[in-house]
């Protein structure tokens, strides 16, 4: 069963390729066009698809499109309602609903050769569940949480998956929607809605919640019943709305920490209603609300749960996953197999790497190994761009398309937001050897994908400064020598010449731009930004020698 999953319809379009139940391909279609997340999420982008990532992950397994069983297509007009209906002021909505109508016929166009009759149209949100029910290790009866803005005509669902099937338990019908709600938020905060959402969650650390607490729960809260209101919240009636370039008030810090407070106090009704109804030791997240590590942590510490698991694509880059997946699990008798990695994106040989140093025309060396003289670069206080393996497949760096510093150094927070072109507000995060974790961080372990805040244990504050979040927590990410060997022997040098296992890692971008993806992509960033070191692949390209004049050589 060869099934090519696509996501296109709101934003961050990807695909996916699912071949008898094990992921062989996923990559979102920025990655390819340098767009950060590939288009707005608006009517008139509607149609535009993931041509290049489905190009891709087909070419990754040699397939044509005539070869494949099924293409699903995350979004399902049948189940769809008139904005005006659902409570929606989105005007031009019957375009969005047009294109996707005709999703057929467009995926046709752009995958010439495939029979338009293997379209699968899916739930959105069955979609999310799946990517998360199906994705996760050791689930197979688990219970589901999908919160994003919006689907055909609900923004929530909560479902149980027993074996290869997923029980629908309830979905909150539109408007009411957290997803919109934070994304109203995010815009009245100043930053881009349906895109700088973490900047709310991270400028909540610096606010009190209690100034604008007691109104917001007025507005968003949960109903007792599975459901919850959030809907018509007066954000210009609360506070004064941040103009661009404007520099962010007090006023704004509680506004974004009384939002954030609404948001995970809901989430915990939902996930103790879900408990009651399925008594699942496992609880799975999806959508994109589950990108919010901080509302993952107290779900995972407060809720009823002895295991929560987030999708490490959780957004709707992630239904293109999960499409894939629910088709494959209710056609294929044989089943889904978990996800292994997030390392489901391109990646080059040695050989192809040094091809494209030589044409670049810089200077380069192979040393012997590039983990430890990496190691060795960051004990010195160098910054290093991180280019190894295959790209990872959601938000998050997880050291194959990453920006390395040293921890304990408290100047490098402001040095990397620097060189990233972000605001200073802005946290970064540590990754640590999964064995150390427990030593530095208080939290739900193992975090292989970033998705969890942990508690800095005191001891350790001062000691890794530069990713101590002003709240005293760090979101981290643990490394397994087992899947991750040559990060572990960078983390293992470092930590003998230092006495630190956590490294700075955030991702390899500059603001605005989409991650890393391609050498040529980290070339031009590492030309760009005032970065010491390029480990691409087994070799280092290093700034001073980059501007000495000297051209590459083998």
């Amino acid at each position: 069963m060869r099934v090519l999953g696509i996501n296109a319809l709101f934003h961050d379009p990807a695909a996916a390729l699912v071949i008898d139940g094990e992921t062989v391909a996923a990559a979102e279609e920025e990655r390819f066009s340098r767009r950060k997340h590939g288009k707005r999420p608006v009517p008139f982008a509607a149609w535009e698809l993931p041509e290049r990532a489905a190009a891709w992950c087909l070419s990754q397994a040699g397939l044509r499109p005539g070869d494949l069983d099924a293409v699903t297509y995350s979004y399902d007009p049948a189940l769809a309602h008139p904005a005006r209906e659902l409570g929606l002021d989105d005007p031009w909505d019957d375009l969005r609903q047009l294109y996707a109508r005709q999703a057929p016929a467009f995926l046709c166009e752009a995958l010439p050769g495939l029979d338009p009759g293997q379209v699968r149209f899916v739930p959105h949100h069955m979609a999310h569940a799946a990517s998360s029910a199906f994705a996760a290790p050791d689930a197979e009866d688990c219970s589901v949480l999908v919160l994003d803005g919006r689907g055909e005509a609900t923004s929530h669902l909560a479902a149980r998956r027993t074996g290869q099937a997923l029980e629908p338990l309830y979905a909150q019908r539109l408007p009411h929607s957290l997803g919109l709600m934070y994304e109203e938020l995010t815009e009245h905060l100043g930053f881009l809605r349906s895109s700088d959402e973490y900047k709310v969650m991270a400028l909540a650390s610096y606010g009190n919640r209690d100034r604008y607490l007691g109104e917001l729960r007025r507005r968003v809260h949960p109903t007792g019943d599975g459901g919850f209101v959030a809907a018509g919240v007066p954000w210009a009636e609360l506070c004064a709305a941040r103009g661009p370039g404007e520099a962010w008030t007090p006023e704004h810090a509680d506004l974004a920490a009384a939002g954030q407070a609404v948001l995970e106090e809901t989430l915990l009704d939902l996930v103790r209603w879900l408990h009651g109804e399925t008594h699942d030791a496992v609880l799975t997240l999806a959508g994109g609300v589950a990108l919010n590590c901080v509302a993952n942590s107290r779900i995972a510490a407060e809720g009823p749960f002895s295991r929560v698991w987030v999708q490490p694509a959780s957004g709707d880059a992630g239904t293109a996953l999960g499409g894939a997946l629910w088709h494959a699990a209710d056609a294929d008798p044989a089943p889904a197999r978990p996800m292994a990695g997030a390392d489901l994106g391109r990646g080059w040989s040695e050989a192809e790497l040094e091809a494209w140093l030589k044409t670049a025309a810089v200077p380069f060396e192979r040393p012997a190994d590039v983990a430890a003289t990496v190691a060795e670069a960051l004990a010195q206080n160098a910054t290093v761009a991180w280019f190894q393996g295959r790209a990872e497949f959601g938000p998050r760096a997880l050291g194959h398309r990453s920006l390395l510093a040293h921890p304990g150094r408290s100047g490098n927070l402001e040095r990397l937001n620097d060189i990233k072109g972000r605001e200073q507000f802005r946290p970064v995060a540590p990754m640590v050897l999964a064995d150390r974790a427990a030593e530095l961080f208080e939290g739900p372990l193992p975090s292989p994908y970033m998705l969890f805040v942990h508690e800095v244990r005191p001891a350790w504050r001062e000691r890794i400064p530069a990713v101590v979040h002003v709240d005293g927590t760090a979101r981290i990410q643990t490394v397994d020598p087992a899947s991750e060997p040559l990060v572990a022997r960078m983390l293992s040098r470092f930590e003998e010449l230092t006495g630190l296992p956590v490294v700075v890692n955030t991702s390899l971008n500059t603001a605005g731009r989409p991650m890393v993806d391609d050498p040529r992509d980290a070339l031009e960033c590492f030309g760009s930004a005032p970065v010491d070191l390029l480990a691409l692949g087994p070799f280092v390209v290093r700034r001073r020698g980059l501007y000495a004049g000297s051209g590459g050589r083998a």
